[in-house]
């Protein structure tokens, strides 16, 4: 295919919206930008869709946030946090009266139904007893990922959703990203030709891997998740989905070599804040990313009174003296894999293998496509697509909005993506605006327990839908 007809055939869907060639933007000689657009199959609202959302964390504010800009479009009526600072924060946030404000995910359906919709945002061990609850009462459901932590519960989950007829959307939010929906559109439309193989690499990035997998809510895997789903699951999803071909065996490897108690430097103490004496060396220091760059202190919960540097800087202090993100990565009770690979074998003898390494400085999901006709290269940045038989190449630049403080997390701007489909889902009670149907998704999740009983008995497994 060449530059004119890769062009010419080129179009970007979600769902069934399609983008023209006319909204590509040049920006120079074979290089392209490009949006997503309003979905044409989105129709007007009769009434605002309202929420509850269980779990005021990141994520639940992420997806919150998005009835904050779209007022008439999502309305949160409801929150259940056991943490006061953030209940009382979401409230804020959202206008929720205090009537429907409540502790735990159980107050919440004591009550008759009183909202079109739960998102669900608990930690991992708490998606399933809320989610099937839910379902129960007649509630439609965002769900973030992973869908629950074993197999059997994902099923039942699947089962409860067709059962009551009720729509249940997974947030693997990669499939709402302009970057990977290009993907899949150019795949199909042949512009690298049959495909045959597929490599796949998540880079979590050094701090982010301490943060959130070591000293973070994930870093137990028998608490939460194993971190193929906890983390990956999105990777799995997204290169089955970009295929748009079942799998159907999975091998893997990977473990846990250096956030390890024998790799702790000398001199090193059990928290940061004990007069390390390597500290202002280490890549992994809590008080460098914490205290001195306030990254990532959204988890540290400080009040939203202190508007001064120094005073959040002051309050990180002391958190880091009590709280797990204050303690020596190599001295924490983890133990999830921090490196971690597995092959895939697709339908039509196509084969794909993804990597999940913590140890990079960078963010941004790698793919690379390789046709029988051309391959394609991306990192989410950009995507270029050669074609062999004339070597020529085309870049596509896609134009996504990352929601505040998931900027360059890889997302790729696809979390608001996903929430506007849902609501347009809920509204005309029409799954099929959606990618992510817990129909679609369940796959990639028993591909990741595939692949983590795999890498535990050392043996291929099949993969049974």
């Amino acid at each position: 295919m060449n530059r004119r007809s890769l062009i010419k055939t080129l179009s970007l869907s979600l769902g069934g919206a399609i983008i023209s060639t006319e909204t590509l933007g040049k920006i120079a000689d074979n290089t392209f930008s490009y949006e997503l657009p309003a979905n044409p199959n989105h129709k007007p609202l009769a009434r605002t869709v309202t929420a509850i959302t269980l779990g005021a964390g990141n994520r639940g504010n992420v997806y919150g946030g998005y009835a904050t800009k779209y007022p008439n479009d999502l309305k949160i009526i409801g929150v259940a946090e056991p943490n006061e600072f953030r209940n009382d924060k979401y409230a804020k946030i959202h206008g929720i009266v205090q009537e429907n404000r409540f502790k735990t995910w159980e107050d919440v359906f004591k009550r008759p139904k009183f909202a079109d919709a739960i998102i669900i945002s608990t930690p991992d061990d708490l998606h399933y007893a809320p989610c099937m609850k839910a379902l129960e009462m007649g509630y439609d459901i965002l769900l973030e990922k992973p869908i629950a932590p074993t197999e059997k519960e994902c099923r039942d989950i699947l089962a409860s959703a067709k059962k009551n007829g009720r729509i249940v959307a997974v947030c693997h939010v990669l499939r709402y990203a302009p970057y990977f929906v290009k993907m899949k559109e150019l795949i199909a439309k042949g512009a690298v030709g049959r495909v045959l193989s597929v490599q796949h690499l998540e880079p979590i990035e050094h701090t982010h891997m301490a943060h959130s997998y070591v000293r973070g809510n994930w870093h137990n895997s028998k608490k939460t998740t194993p971190i193929l789903l906890a983390k990956s699951c999105h990777d799995l999803d997204i290169v089955k989905w970009v295929l748009n071909k079942p799998s159907k065996e999975i091998v893997a490897m990977g473990d846990l070599t250096w956030f390890r108690k024998e790799n702790a430097p000398e001199g090193s103490t059990p928290r940061c804040t004990d007069g390390c004496k390597v500290e202002r060396e280490c890549p992994y220091s809590a008080i460098k990313a914490y205290h001195d760059k306030l990254s990532r202190v959204s988890v540290l919960d400080i009040p939203l009174e202190l508007k001064d540097k120094a005073a959040k800087q002051q309050f990180v202090l002391e958190k880091l003296k009590t709280s797990d993100y204050g303690r020596c990565v190599y001295r924490m009770d983890n133990d999830q894999p921090d490196h971690y690979i597995t092959n895939i074998q697709f339908a039509e003898g196509i084969t794909a293998s993804f990597s999940m390494e913590a140890f990079t400085a960078y963010h941004g999901r790698r793919t690379r496509i390789f046709g029988a006709m051309g391959d394609m290269v991306g990192d989410m940045e950009e995507l270029v697509v050669t074609d062999f038989k004339t070597g020529e190449q085309v870049k596509f630049k896609p134009k996504a909005e990352d929601v505040e403080g998931y900027t360059n997390s890889g997302h790729g701007g696809g979390d608001w993506f996903l929430v506007r489909d849902f609501v347009q889902a809920v509204a005309h009670q029409d799954p099929k605006m959606l990618t992510s149907t817990i129909d679609d998704s369940i796959e990639s999740h028993i591909m990741g327990f595939m692949a983590e009983k795999s890498r535990k008995t050392k043996k291929i497994e099949q993969i049974k839908l």
